[in-house]
């Protein structure tokens, strides 16, 4: 793997609750407007909106991100499926961080009907999210 490893919607929360990682939602800007959002959640898109074009400054957000008075934390990358996010976590890897990425991202996996947002993911798991 060339990252630090999958964690639980679960696990990700602990650990950002604990102070010892900051949570970076790697969605585009639309989707967290329109689908929601983490409150608190640093917003880095790894790719934008339209087009899906990369974000052209994605390495030096991830790297402020990072930041903290205490020095560099562990980086756990949310998406919507938990797809991008190991692609994202594959660059913060190469960029010198230790980087997670979180299964079933915000919205879960995809249903017997082909829906997302009733099986697994940030939202089901009920943990804090908002909708504009």
């Amino acid at each position: 793997m060339s990252y630090a490893g999958d964690i639980t919607v679960q696990t990700a929360f602990d650990w950002w609750q604990s102070g010892e990682a900051v949570l970076v939602d790697v969605r585009t800007d639309a989707e967290r407007e329109y689908v929601g959002f983490v409150p608190g959640a640093v917003n880095v898109a790894w790719k934008q909106w339209p087009g899906m074009a990369m974000n052209p400054v994605f390495d030096a957000q991830i790297l402020a991100a990072a930041q903290s008075p205490k020095g560099r934390q562990k980086v756990l990358l949310l998406c919507r499926s938990g797809v991008r996010s190991v692609a994202a976590a594959k660059r913060a890897t190469e960029l010198g961080l230790e980087a997670y990425n979180i299964l079933q991202g915000f919205e879960g996996d995809l249903d017997a009907e082909g829906h997302r947002g009733q099986l697994g993911g940030w939202r089901q798991a009920c943990l804090p999210w908002r909708q504009l």
